[in-house]
């Protein structure tokens, strides 16, 4: 295993701790650190994943419908 950090984090004497680790989550988010993390902590199966994302196609799309649907009538 490396024993070096793999992220290095320079923290500026004007701006803080608080500041620069506000920026660092912000980077990490951005980079979809967190989610990617989060994907990774159990396998689920090729077929489990796709009906999931099928099943949140279908989310959208009802919810984009709803609100489509509520301005076209005034």
């Amino acid at each position: 295993m490396a024993t070096e950090p793999t992220i290095e984090v320079i923290i500026d004497d004007k701006y803080g701790v608080e500041r620069s680790l506000k920026k660092f989550k912000r980077m990490c988010e951005a980079f979809g650190v967190v989610r990617e993390y989060r994907r990774r902590q159990e396998y689920t199966k090729p077929s489990i994943r796709m009906k999931e994302k099928n099943a949140a196609a279908e989310k959208r799309r009802k919810k984009n419908n709803i609100k489509f649907s509520r301005s076209s009538r005034y």
